[in-house]
């Protein structure tokens, strides 16, 4: 039954589509294999695929890849690069007003460099690298990406004139926007447009039944016709070459008896092809499929109309229904601009708003259906990257260790229900051909509805480091009278970016006084391993003679441990510090990487990691001052001593407070806490809130960094007020065990314009507290009721 499309409940004027567009291009940034350029924007990406092509004997490093996973298929890029170039022909004003034109083509000149690189002689062309199979079946960053990487071609003898004459299409559709910026590279796109359709049209053939591997993932259903007439089209454009407009018309004839129920993409791109032919012939023959085409997704034609959700979605399938839904709303805009008939103009304007609102969060659940934009949006999109797992595992960690700033994810099943879940590739997948159209709509809403908009000011801001990357957990494995034995597992979780740690190295520190004190040298102690995963375990060194403080050196250096895996990012030693046999004056208590080990394995600070010799990760002995004897601040900056202290309040919990950083005047304020409970029952960490008190000189937002807890600073929450920051604790944090501790919490602070602060006047602050000490003027409350502390 023919119907009205239905009306948006939202108002145009509810979005800034400045911020979408400049969100929806950063994705493709997301998406970049190769080595990455000095202005990249995303701190969590890193150069990956640095080898792609040498199995070959071929440069194949750079252009995107695809989705979730690190392949890189030819032909959906082929498509989204155009698609990209085509909007900027469409709509430059666009970008330019939004400043975002720079970026776009940096985006666009990404994936034609890889394209001309792939392009290896007149009639060969590599058109994907990565084996599906062994990508899918390894869930990691790209960075650190484990298995081979084959390349795969098309030539005379295994032809691909799909892939071919898309990639032309792309080229010369770039080659058109790049000719007012850069003459030069225009007219290489143009030559390499040129020679790839040659290749495609007079070797004929299908390119997944060349390049098999891709049969799989991106086979080409509807040959490769289609693309024929598409590169065509783009050259004549290119060119203004009546030859190419004589092709594009000649493979057309076939394609006029193609259906118009489907939509245009990655596979079938007939219906854009049509659009452009409809304008540059004015053929009443593909005036009309354009139309039927648009009618079918809007009002109807021929009594038939395309499923409409409840919520006002034209539904196509539910494998990226939202990619299929905004890449009509493209077109039915471009062809809305070219048209004479207002009625035919309204309506098809009207369908594309429509379409877009919804994506944008008019719809029955009120939210975003674009990554980091809008209310309620997306949290956990199938892509391996931003998930960020170390372990190989879709559930490892819980929630995305980064933000896929805008990716449209595959959107809602036919009623408008939706589930965010990693796993769910169908809903949540996200892909370089599903952002492609809707980034040229998001164009045309900013010239339609947010003249005058603004993109976000200094976007993107670097991710803060949320977690501890590289670390040493280590626990006791066994003792005796004469020995220590640790058990020491070195953890490569790096997400920022991930990176490969084939030069790891950690160091274990010893205080031998008793050891000289009975006689001994460090040359009585022997260091023995049991368990190694491939470290070479050193005897002890010196690190100060005079002090008797020694480490062991445990160097992984040569030994992959990257982010990859569960026996991938971590690998165990297992070593044995021993006096001679008999001895009994082996006294470990002293020891500075000894302190707060238990049977029970856990993180530490006091076993410093180091990358390639610099220190990663840890203290080092001697890096905070050691404790004053006398507890008198004395003079200088900081609170002045009350004039009639108060008790500290008697109770089983305590908060101890160091002063990491003693400078009042800096643009940081780096408080460390340990929360202590000396009773006789366990506590859950999530029933207590820490109140940090201090002034904000100013207005200025505050920013609130975890930079190391033993708990896991993803397990700590900050807020602030304008006279304290409250830390809290999730339910994950654990609970502290009688006479146990929370274990050292690293708080650091700044503004947001990260100007001075002037903490000499501050209620919490006191320089003079540089190891763990109990401190009333930092408070801590139970269940709401305060257990420590004197509040201000």
């Amino acid at each position: 039954m023919v119907g009205r499309v239905q009306e948006a409940q939202a108002a145009v004027t509810d979005y800034n589509y400045a911020e979408a567009l400049q969100k929806s291009i950063l994705f493709y940034e997301a998406q970049r294999s190769g080595k990455l350029p000095e202005n990249n924007r995303l701190n969590w990406r890193g150069d990956s695929g640095l080898q792609d092509g040498m199995d070959v004997g071929h440069d194949l490093t750079g252009g995107w890849y695809d989705a979730g996973d690190h392949v890189k298929f030819g032909l959906p890029m082929a498509y989204s690069a155009t698609m990209l170039a085509w909007s900027v022909y469409e709509y430059r004003e666009a970008y330019e007003q939004t400043g975002q034109l720079e970026y776009m083509l940096d985006n666009i000149k990404w994936a034609t460099d890889y394209f001309i690189k792939a392009h290896t002689g007149p009639n060969e062309f590599y058109g994907q690298v990565g084996n599906g199979t062994l990508d899918h079946n390894w869930w990691g960053p790209a960075e650190v990406m484990p298995m081979p990487r084959p390349a795969y071609k098309i030539d005379a003898q295994h032809p691909g004139s799909d892939l071919a004459a898309g990639t032309a299409a792309a080229l010369a559709a770039a080659s058109i926007i790049f000719e007012e910026t850069d003459a030069a590279y225009s007219q290489l796109l143009l030559q390499h447009a040129k020679e790839l359709y040659q290749f495609a049209d007079t070797y004929r053939g299908k390119y997944s039944d060349s390049i098999t591997d891709a049969r799989d993932y991106y086979n080409s259903w509807s040959g490769y016709e289609d693309e024929l007439m598409w590169g065509a089209v783009w050259l004549y454009l290119a060119t203004e070459d009546e030859n190419y407009l004589n092709k594009a018309r000649s493979v057309g004839e076939n394609i006029l008896s193609w259906g118009y129920e489907w939509a245009h993409n990655w596979d079938d791109v007939h219906k854009g092809a049509q659009l452009l032919m409809a304008r540059i012939t004015n053929d009443h023959r593909y005036i009309q499929a354009v139309e039927n085409h648009l009618d079918y997704w809007s009002v109807g034609v021929n009594g038939r109309r395309i499923t409409y959700t409840p919520g006002g979605l034209a539904y196509l399938d539910q494998w990226g229904a939202l990619r299929y839904a905004s890449t009509t709303a493209y077109l039915a805009f471009v062809y809305s601009d070219w048209v004479q008939d207002p009625a035919k103009q309204q309506r098809y304007r009207d369908f594309a708003t429509s379409q877009i609102l919804y994506i944008l969060g008019d719809n029955p659940r009120n939210s975003s259906y674009v990554v980091g934009f809008g209310n309620n949006p997306p949290q956990r999109p199938h892509h391996r990257t931003a998930h960020g797992s170390y372990a190989d595992s879709l559930d490892i960690p819980s929630s995305h260790r980064h933000i896929l700033y805008g990716a449209l994810v595959g959107g809602p099943n036919a009623d408008d229900s939706y589930e965010d879940d990693v796993r769910n590739y169908i809903n949540n997948e996200v892909a370089t051909d599903y952002n492609a159209g809707f980034t040229g709509a998001l164009a045309k809403m900013y010239l339609l509805y947010g003249q005058g908009q603004q993109p976000l000011s200094n976007f993107p801001q670097p991710e803060p480091v949320t977690e501890d990357e590289i670390f040493v957990e280590a626990g006791i494995n066994t003792q005796g009278a004469n020995f220590t034995e640790i058990k020491a597992i070195l953890n490569n979780r790096s997400a920022w970016p991930a990176r490969m740690g084939d030069k790891l190295s950690f160091k274990y520190f010893v205080d031998l006084s008793e050891v000289y004190a009975a006689g001994y040298t460090a040359n009585d102690i022997r260091v023995t391993t049991h368990l190694n995963e491939g470290a070479q375990v050193s005897q002890l060194q010196a690190w100060d003679a005079s002090k008797h403080l020694y480490y062991v050196d445990i160097d992984f250096t040569g030994v992959e441990i990257y982010p990859g895996g569960q026996s991938a990012h971590k690998k165990e030693v297992q070593f044995r510090i021993a006096a001679p046999a008999g001895t009994n004056f082996w006294n470990a208590a002293n020891d500075y990487s000894y302190q707060g080990l238990t049977a029970q394995v856990k993180k530490t600070p006091y076993i410093p990691v180091y990358d390639g010799g610099v220190l990663e990760f840890g203290e080092e002995p001697g890096s905070q001052t050691e404790p004053q004897p006398d507890p008198d601040p004395g003079p200088g900056p900081g609170p002045d001593p009350d004039p009639d202290p108060q008790p500290v309040p008697e109770g089983d919990l305590i908060v101890e407070y160091l002063a990491a950083d003693t400078n009042p005047y800096d643009n940081q304020i780096k408080p460390h806490f340990n929360i202590v409970n000396r009773g006789s029952t366990a506590v859950n960490l999530s029933d207590l809130k820490l109140r940090y008190y201090f002034s904000k000189d100013g207005g200025q937002a505050m920013n609130a960094w975890i930079d190391w807890a033993q708990i896991g600073s993803s397990h700590i929450q900050s807020s602030f007020t304008d006279e304290y920051v409250e830390l809290s604790f999730t339910s994950q944090a654990g609970r502290i065990s009688p006479n146990g501790e929370s274990g050292p919490i690293q708080l650091r602070m700044s503004k947001n314009d990260w100007s001075n602060f002037d903490e000499t006047n501050d209620y919490s602050f006191n320089p003079s507290i540089t190891s763990f000490a109990p401190w009333e003027r930092v408070t801590l409350y139970l269940n709401g009721q305060l257990v420590w502390g004197i509040e201000p």
